[in-house]
């Protein structure tokens, strides 16, 4: 044979071989693949095709400390949803219409849900939630006529009547976009219902439980496969339920004797147990669960009176007289000036070409000590003492053990930690340098100096406790949602501990008293039902016959149970009509505590019957 052709012939049963060895080789491959490891690629393309429906899981429910009626739980309520692959062409326009029409949304609100690219999708798009049954009813009866539609039950929370709780409970909603970039990775996902303020959302993850999952077989296009017997379904986990360290009825209690004025209410416990916290104006959360709540939510967006605004813990005002307590505390602590020595108040002083006045007492006090000068809410003697004897640095420095100026951290999103102002900062923002002038405004708690309501309780705590600072806090105990058992406790935590001596904070509760039974507040706050003592506060704020009206307590003065005491630290407005009320309110809230009365039996003990037609809401 030529050696060309056996050349010719050895390749060919080379390429032979090759194909017998790839054939083989192919062979044994769907062999494995079919018989051998059937079932494992059998579930992997199931997997690959299977669509999953999530089963919403119910939020936890809230209760205050008495836990005798729930203040949030869940509420039947229905999903609305379209599957666009399951409407006849031409048809979907059509079924947009009529399923806006009948839940009462704009058509575009569904548009939004249903872009083009889905038209041929066979999954469902929810496109209304917290649908009342009564129009579930009507799509029920229309169901041959709207094909595509669907409804699933999806839970809304329902706000009993909580009133002025609506800022300590806040609401929740359906979760943004940017809340999902930030909390993608803690398991939220898109449709999901999410805190939204208050504590819904300081404490979502307690709340929310774990979604269950139904899990189908579909094809390429999204359609369940009949007759197929691998669907799974995992229940889902319902949240955390949560008891309020609140005391419903103290909450009542504060929210009428604040009444329709502007202005904010804590009352606390010495360990930072908040017994009530009521800020007015307050909103009604259940809005929110209005299948159209747009117009009313923008209503109150553009409120002026910001009704969504905390202003216990969100706002922040000069504390006028009440920082007296501190000065006070300073003027004992540093041994600067003898308690005993007076100072003589004519009245109006002349200072840095400048006519001071002092704001109680036009024709003066006369000599004052210490305590006198407390009780009487001399501006002359703290403007001399603070100036000539303290001094801007200690007045800050002491600002600071208060826990003015920083956050106190209670369980609430949003807090702000007002301002202790500098001679730095006065020099950077303003280019002026720090005159005795604002050191005089700073002892009395005017110029710029702001203090939150809660920070006015912490200070009050901080002369209770002998100088001692729990953090506030509204979270009391987590509980298992089906057994009730406690899951969590909530300890008190010290968030500050001063080294300044019990006896000095002796003085100061001694020197608060005072201001009591022979002080400004003599009138108002001398009731029978408890020995009160506290500091009253006049803000001024620029207009003519209106200031910010503090007062800053607790009670008993005298006690053998001191952690029972009761802090009340409230601020009325000077938007306000000017009447001085937070004096008469705190005298209300006292008395209502402490001889277990209501709004209504506290006015009638105290005589204050004239002040009924401007309570609160409640009746």
């Amino acid at each position: 044979m030529p050696p060309g052709e056996e050349n010719s012939e050895l390749r060919i049963r080379i390429l032979q071989i090759i194909f017998i060895l790839i054939f083989a080789f192919y062979t044994i491959r769907l062999f494995s693949m079919q018989i051998l490891r059937g079932d494992v690629y059998t579930s992997r393309a199931r997997n690959i095709a299977r669509s999953t429906t999530v089963i919403p899981a119910q939020r936890g429910e809230i209760y205050d400390r008495a836990m005798d009626e729930a203040l949030v739980l869940n509420a039947d309520s229905f999903a609305v949803s379209i599957t666009p692959g399951e409407v006849p062409q031409g048809r979907i326009n059509e079924i947009i219409t009529r399923v806006a029409e009948i839940v009462g949304l704009p058509r575009y609100r569904i548009e939004e849900k249903i872009l083009p690219q889905y038209y041929y999708l066979y999954q469902p798009l929810e496109v209304a939630s917290n649908v009342p049954f009564d129009t579930i009813a009507v799509l029920a009866e229309q169901v041959d006529t709207l094909p595509g539609v669907s409804w699933q039950s999806k839970p809304i929370r329902s706000y009993n009547d909580i009133g002025s709780l609506s800022h300590i409970i806040g609401y929740v909603g359906d979760i943004t976009r940017d809340e999902l970039t930030m909390l993608y990775n803690s398991g939220y996902q898109q449709g999901d219902v999410i805190g939204k303020t208050g504590i819904e959302r300081k404490y979502d993850e307690v709340l929310r439980g774990r979604d269950g999952r139904e899990t189908r077989t579909v094809d390429v296009r999204g359609r369940r496969i009949s007759g197929d017997d691998t669907n799974t379904r995992v229940p889902p986990e319902t949240g955390k339920n949560l008891v309020l360290t609140i005391d419903r009825s103290i909450q009542v209690l504060t929210e009428k004797a604040l009444g329709k004025r502007m202005g904010a209410v804590v009352v606390m416990r010495p360990n930072g147990e908040i017994l009530a916290m009521v800020s007015y104006p307050w909103y009604d959360p259940n809005l929110f669960n209005s299948v159209n709540m747009g117009v009313q939510y923008q209503a109150l967006i553009n409120d002026p009176n910001k009704p969504f605004l905390n202003r216990a813990v969100q706002s922040s005002y000069p504390p006028a007289s009440t920082f007296k307590i501190l000065m006070t505390t300073g003027i004992l602590a540093e041994n600067l000036f003898n308690p005993e020595q007076t100072i003589n108040c004519p009245g109006e002083i002349f200072y840095g070409e400048r006519l001071w006045r002092c704001h109680i007492r036009k024709p003066g006090h006369g000599r004052l000590n210490l305590q006198q000068a407390m009780a009487q809410s001399c501006d002359i003697y703290y403007w001399t003492v603070g100036r000539e004897q303290m001094g801007i640095e200690r007045i800050i420095n002491y600002a600071h053990e208060f826990g003015f100026g920083e956050l106190t951290g209670i369980d609430l999103p949003g807090e702000i930690d007002g301002f202790i102002p500098t001679p730095q900062w006065k020099e950077k923002s303003f280019h002026e340098r720090w005159l005795a002038g604002d050191t005089m405004n700073m002892a009395i708690g005017q110029g710029f100096t702001l203090v939150t309501p809660i920070q006015m309780a912490d200070m009050v705590a901080m002369v209770v406790n002998d100088g001692v600072i729990y953090r506030p806090h509204l979270l009391k105990e987590i509980r298992d949602p089906l057994s009730g058992a406690v899951e969590k406790n909530i300890v008190p935590e010290v968030i500050h501990e001063s080294d300044i001596s019990p006896d000095v904070f002796s003085a100061v509760r001694r020197d608060m008293r005072s201001v009591i039974n022979a002080g400004t507040a003599r009138f108002p706050l001398n009731i029978r039902s408890v020995e009160i003592a506290g500091k009253t506060g006049t803000g001024e704020v620029g207009l003519s016959n209106q200031w910010h009206s503090w007062f800053a307590a607790f009670a008993p003065y005298e006690t053998d149970k001191p952690g029972e005491r009761v802090i009340v630290s409230i601020i009325v407005e000077a938007v306000n009509q000017w009447e001085w009320w937070a004096p008469y309110a705190s005298a209300i809230i006292f008395q209502g505590i402490f001889a277990g009365q209501s709004y209504e039996e506290a006015v009638a003990s105290l005589g204050l019957q004239y002040i009924m037609p401007i309570q609160g809401r409640r009746e």
